[in-house]
């Protein structure tokens, strides 16, 4: 059995980081484009937006700056504080997948293969 352990941030009620949202801005920063980078991900621009909204209303400072589009194409960026931000998220993944691997044994011995049927 491999645990599969996920970080999230929240804000309230919202994710304000998970991995998904890390990826979407790996992707931004490699696509320079929020299209290009949902699309890159398998999902639509509004998703990829929604995405980048709330990442944008949950931290102090937004972390992706867009352009609109038009003739001179538009584009976006992660901003300083979405690099940090991004940056501290991975480390933080790291740092849990280092501590899933050493409890692995432990853990894998208590938890079941397949949950209990659900009772009525």
């Amino acid at each position: 059995m491999t645990l599969k352990l996920k970080a999230r941030i929240l804000c309230g009620e919202e994710i304000a980081m998970g991995p998904g949202k890390a990826d979407l801005l790996d992707a931004i920063d490699r696509e320079g484009s929020i299209t290009k980078a949902g699309r890159a991900m398998g999902m639509s621009y509004r998703r990829a937006w929604m995405l980048v909204d709330a990442m944008n209303r949950c931290w102090a400072a937004p972390l992706v700056e867009a352009a609109a589009g038009g003739a001179k194409g538009g584009g976006a960026r992660l901003t300083d504080g979405g690099r940090e931000v991004l940056a501290a998220y991975r480390a933080l993944e790291a740092a849990i997948a280092k501590a899933a691997h050493e409890d692995e044994a432990t853990l894998a011995r208590l938890v079941r293969t397949e949950p209990l049927p659900a009772n009525p």
